[in-house]
Formats: C-alpha cells, sequence, structure tokens
C-alpha cells in the first residue's frame, strides 16, 4: 500500500514536481529559449503524398529513394526538383535502408529499376 506522502506526491502537477526532481534542467532550459531554438533549426518532414495515404510509409521511403536516382539520371544532381525526393527519403527512411540501398546499387543489386 502506498503511503500518504507518496498519494500526495502523486498528484501535484509536473510543472511543480520537476523544478523539484530535476534543477539542472530547469536552470538549462531557461537558458535558452523557445524562439532561440526555432531561429537555429529548422525541422522538416516530407509532405503529404496522396499516393501514400496510409500511416505506413514503408513504400514512401523506397518510392521516393528510386524516383530521386530515376530523376538525377534523367535531369542530373543540380536538378531542383530531384533534391526534394532526396529530403522525403532521406526524412521517411531509417538510415540503415539507405546504407542498404546505397550498398546494393554499388554492387548491382538493387531490385528496382534507377533508369529514366
Amino acid at each position: 500500500m502506498l503511503s500518504k506522502q507518496k498519494v500526495d506526491y502523486l498528484r501535484l502537477s509536473p510543472s511543480s514536481v520537476i523544478p523539484k526532481l530535476f534543477p539542472a534542467a530547469t536552470t538549462a532550459s531557461t537558458k535558452m529559449s523557445e524562439t532561440d531554438l526555432s531561429s537555429k533549426y529548422v525541422l522538416q518532414t516530407a509532405g503529404f503524398d496522396a499516393r501514400f495515404p496510409n500511416t505506413n510509409q514503408t513504400r514512401h521511403c523506397y518510392q521516393n529513394y528510386t524516383d530521386y536516382f530515376k530523376c538525377v539520371a534523367a535531369k542530373g544532381e543540380d536538378f531542383a526538383p530531384c533534391k526534394q525526393f532526396k529530403r522525403a527519403y532521406n526524412s521517411l527512411c531509417p538510415s540503415e535502408w539507405i546504407s542498404k540501398f546505397d550498398e546494393q546499387r554499388e554492387n548491382g543489386t538493387f531490385p528496382a529499376s534507377l533508369e529514366p
């Protein structure tokens, strides 16, 4: 059975408990405000793609990877729309998958045709 002190402690709001439990985290968070963080970093993920309406993005990852290399083969690396495919697959695909795909491309065993 929980003691009276623990029950009261569990009913406290997180904002009143965190400074007591983690004083170093509180002082660190006050040093850098949210506006400082938002001006330093711009986080972007792949936008909505109507071809992939469900939550499982595995196929979306693979399709953007292949689309990027098809686009590069057709238009060259400096073509701006190709970079969108690269940003999308870097956002969606785990880095281990990208490494595996790159390795397969180099070995000539990648399962998809990357010809434009």
